[in-house]
């Protein structure tokens, strides 16, 4: 309950000032520029002087405080270990944003076929340069254009694929191995 002398800031305001009377639901305050405003009680907010403030931070023990500040906090996350194969591994993203500058005029059938047309290009590029391992990044959305690589990838031999790594991938990218024959 606010009382005559009370300290008090409005809530959706930037103003503060001094209770002046209280009747009934309503507050007459005295703003630190001068004037005379009236608030509801839900208003306002009743806030402590500062002589109050000091007394209270005092009484924070400050070996607590120094412990705090000296004390390493353990990291939050877990570092991923890298695997010895998954160096320099390529990724490619499939985002139609990462393939043209504008998509602008494409519709959605010309979206889908210019990124299922980079994704053979890539598996192709990688077929020829013996490269073991490619990661596509296809991101998760209705799941057309994974559903879509994963048909083209089945129409090659000697490929397996499977999700990506979720901690670093999420759900939205697919692993491509390529088994090497040693011609």
């Amino acid at each position: 309950m606010l009382v005559k002398g009370d300290k008090v800031s409005v809530l959706d305001e930037a103003i503060n000032g001094t209770v002046v009377s209280v009747k009934n639901n309503e507050v007459l305050i005295e703003t630190t520029d001068g004037f005379m405003m009236t608030f509801f009680v839900n208003e306002l907010i009743k806030i402590q002087d500062s002589s109050n403030l000091m007394n209270s931070i005092k009484r924070i023990n400050l070996d607590e405080v120094s412990k705090e500040k000296t004390e390493p906090k353990p990291r939050s996350f877990v570092k991923e270990k890298k695997d010895k194969r998954d160096f320099g591994v390529p990724e490619f993203d499939l985002h139609i944003e990462k393939l043209v500058p504008n998509k602008r005029g494409m519709s959605n059938y010309d979206i889908l076929t210019l990124q299922t047309e980079t994704a053979k290009k890539h598996i192709e590029f990688a077929i020829r340069n013996r490269i073991p391992k490619i990661v596509f990044i296809h991101g998760v959305g209705e799941g057309i254009l994974k559903a879509e690589l994963d048909f083209l990838l089945g129409r090659y031999d000697g490929i397996d694929f499977q999700d990506a790594n979720y901690q670093k991938y999420g759900l939205g990218a697919t692993e491509v191995y390529f088994k090497q024959n040693n011609k």
